[in-house]
Formats: C-alpha cells, structure tokens, sequence
C-alpha cells in the first residue's frame, strides 16, 4: 500500500483533495500548514510530496480527527533494527480509548519514518501519553547497547507535528 502527504493551504489542498477519485484521503491543518493524506494501492495524484509505503496499518483514516505524526530520522544501516522493532510493537495503542488508526510509514524517498496516529481528540493522545501502556510500549525507545549504535540508527532527533480535523461550520 502507498501512502502520499503532500503540504500546502487549506484551500489548494481541498481544491487537489476534490480531483481524486480512488484511495482514502484525509485534509488535517496544522499550525502553519495544511497536510493532504492519501492512502492507495495506486500512485498518487500529488505532483510534489511525502511518498511512503505502509510496513502496518490498523483502522481507518477518514475517521480520524486530531493526527499525531511521529517523524523519526532512521539511517540506512538502522533501517532493518528499526522495522524490525516496529514489527514486534505490542499494539497497546489500539485498545486505548480515543484511538482511531495507526499507520508506520517507510518513506522511499528520505531517511525520515513516520508513525501516524489518529485519535478521535487530542484528549485522547494526552490520555495516552499518561498511561501505563505509553510507558510500557515505549520502555525500549532510546535503550541500545552501546550509544555508537543508537548514533548509526538515529543519525538527528526525532519530532512530532500534529494537525487537526477542520471543523465544520454549522451556521
């Protein structure tokens, strides 16, 4: 499955949004941007963009209304450590209250994975954050055998960029 994001004004994206016909799409905007997210076994209409290809996926995006996108620098030679660690995840966040969908994204085109969650509210994720399944799914993060290893699987920090489900105006 492929995975597109692609970043812009919320009028230019819902305009790009209205041209696709196939794949799961979903318009987020952030705090100084807008994202487009369209999941597909196609390519994507996007002509500029994020193209990533989905290792796990657990529900649905269009469902989602506050995204949390964990965006981890992984080298080459961290590649298979990483994914392998991703593939044994123990899948604690799909029975939190809140939770909507997770997909772990392999870019194709950068060093940069993305872990996409969505959530029903942002109080959700807090909630999530808080919990004893938080601690223990991450209890891992961070901890390798010598520091020179995490260097070469980590080659800067990770950050977190999240965007929120527009809301309707019902007047």
């Amino acid at each position: 499955m492929n995975f597109y994001m692609t970043f812009g004004t919320n009028e230019y994206l819902s305009n790009l949004r209205n041209e696709i016909t196939h794949g799961e799409l979903l318009l987020m905007l952030g705090e100084d941007n807008a994202v487009l997210m369209h999941e597909t076994s196609e390519q994507s209409s996007f002509k500029s963009g994020k193209h990533f290809e989905v290792l796990d996926a657990v529900g649905e995006l269009a469902k989602g209304k506050f995204a949390v996108l964990n965006n981890i620098p992984v080298s080459d030679e961290g590649r298979p450590v990483f994914e392998y660690r991703f593939s044994n995840r123990a899948g604690l966040i799909e029975k939190e209250q809140g939770f909507v969908a997770i997909r772990v994204l392999r870019p194709t085109n950068s060093d940069t994975y993305v872990i996409l969650t969505l959530w029903e509210d942002v109080k959700y994720f807090i909630q999530w954050q808080e919990s004893k399944a938080y601690e223990k799914a991450h209890e891992k993060r961070g901890k390798t055998n010598e520091s020179d290893q995490k260097q070469q699987i980590f080659p800067r920090p990770s950050y977190v960029t999240t965007y929120y489900l527009e809301k309707e105006n019902n007047d």
